[in-house]
């Protein structure tokens, strides 16, 4: 089937459904290295070490993970795919030379000790384990950028066989460990998830170099041909990714400041995770938009329409109904005064799930027209609403704790989201993308 022929709904979810499940499979593999690590005769201090050393790897996470939408939306033939590679090894050279300073030198003691709050008994560490995620950067960069051509072409089957790979890795690295009675510091649990990446990562480049492989050298309507169209296209997200890196720790900062310190935090991240799992499945909207809008505008839009209302419905059903107790106690063994907290923390989380996948609907058609730029100040405005709002809401109700944190993420969220609709109804045109759909985008 060519790009130009009919769009179907079971063509959008066939596409859309890998990448939901891959996505949601994500979760899982936590789920492993926390299980094992916790089997250790001192699972507090392990996991602790490994927990605050895979938050710094989340600071080159973002970046990484942005490099696959760039790529679904500028690689269409192999000079575009050598322009995109260039940039990566810029990007790739930049995050290893500053693990090898935190890790090497006195740079890494100052970060985690004053930036993080490491004891000094857990410094070195900390240290340690992160002497090994540092490395996870590079196979990360390599899945996303061949997920990046697997996902324009419609082999999303291939993401998910890929997570499916990682995971089955990750476990039998466990049994491993648990069998030969050597959990006995967090660099188990670097070892276990670097070893995942690295299995996700092959399995991404091999299909994706099959693919590239049968790619034009350079199809003429194509206008991206240098690293600097890369870079332009690139430079805003990664902008806006770290001003997104604050927002997390500046709400854990300012509920140190509630009533309840330990409550508010605590209930806050409760019902944070169990909020994006609920998203997880739903956060590829933006790569229908890439692959499909030009094709079938109408269609995409009702295919946004009717999957971005699920999230929504599925934390309300839980927020306010019997079945958030029993979800919270059963599901997630939160119970007590916490369970009251976190079920009050969903139910003022309900706004994020619903504004979520039109947001990341929206992103789409900014990053369709290559309109990144509008992506840094829709993420400052972000950033901006949310400071003020949990300035204002713990001065006047310190005694709501998650719930501050929860209602300033939510509006924060809101304020990205009209931005970005007031420089798409601004422009007043259809996405005009400087890329082209690729003749294989209808192979599924």
């Amino acid at each position: 089937m060519s790009s130009g022929e009919p769009l179907s709904w079971s063509r959008l979810f066939s596409f859309f459904v890998p990448l939901g499940i891959s996505a949601s499979l994500v979760t899982i593999s936590h789920v492993i290295i926390n299980s094992t690590l916790a089997r250790s005769a001192h699972p507090e201090t392990v996991i602790a070490s490994y927990a605050i050393a895979g938050s710094l790897l989340t600071l080159t996470e973002r970046p990484s993970t942005l490099l696959r939408q760039t790529c679904s939306a500028l690689v269409r033939d192999r000079l575009s795919f050598q322009a995109l590679t260039f940039v990566t090894k810029i990007f790739l050279a930049c995050v290893l030379l500053i693990g090898f300073l935190i890790v090497y030198s006195p740079v890494g003691t100052g970060v985690f000790k004053y930036l993080f709050g490491v004891s000094p008994d857990l410094l070195s560490k900390v240290i340690d384990v992160y002497e090994i995620l540092m490395y996870v950067s590079i196979f990360s960069v390599i899945r996303n950028i061949y997920q990046g051509i697997i996902i324009t072409n419609n082999r999303t089957k291939w993401l998910t066989i890929g997570m499916i790979f990682r995971l089955a890795g990750m476990y039998g690295l466990s049994l491993y460990f648990i069998y030969t009675d050597s959990i006995n510091s967090g660099r188990v649990g670097a070892i276990i998830f670097a070893a995942g990446m690295m299995i996700e990562a092959l399995v991404s480049y091999l299909e994706g170099r099959s693919i590239m492989r049968k790619m034009p050298a350079k199809l003429e309507e194509h206008p991206v041909e240098s690293k600097g169209d890369v870079f332009r296209f690139y430079k805003p997200l990664l902008l806006s990714s770290f001003v997104a890196l604050f927002i997390g720790p500046v709400i854990n900062i300012v509920l140190g400041k509630t009533t309840g310190i330990a409550l508010a935090i605590s209930s806050f991240a409760v019902a944070s995770s169990l909020m994006q799992l609920m998203l997880s499945f739903f956060t590829y909207i933006h790569q229908i938009v890439l692959n499909f809008y030009l094709i079938d505008a109408k269609l995409v839009k009702k295919f946004a329409l009717v999957t971005g209302f699920i999230p929504f419905a599925m934390t309300v059903s839980i927020a306010y109904t019997p079945l958030g107790p029993w979800v919270f106690e059963n599901v997630m063994s939160v119970q007590g005064q916490l369970l009251e907290q976190s079920l009050w923390t969903l139910r003022a989380f309900v706004l994020f799930p619903l504004i979520s996948p039109f947001l990341d609907f929206s992103n789409g058609l900014i990053l369709l027209r290559g309109q990144t730029k509008t992506m840094f100040r829709s993420q400052s405005a972000n950033a901006i609403c949310t400071v003020i709002v949990l300035l204002i809401l713990v001065s006047i109700f310190p005694a709501w704790n998650g719930m501050i944190g929860a209602a300033a993420q939510s509006l924060g969220l809101l304020a990205e989201l009209i931005i970005v609709w007031m420089v798409i109804r601004r422009t007043q045109k259809e996405p005009t993308m400087t890329v082209p759909p690729t003749r294989g985008s209808a192979s599924l």
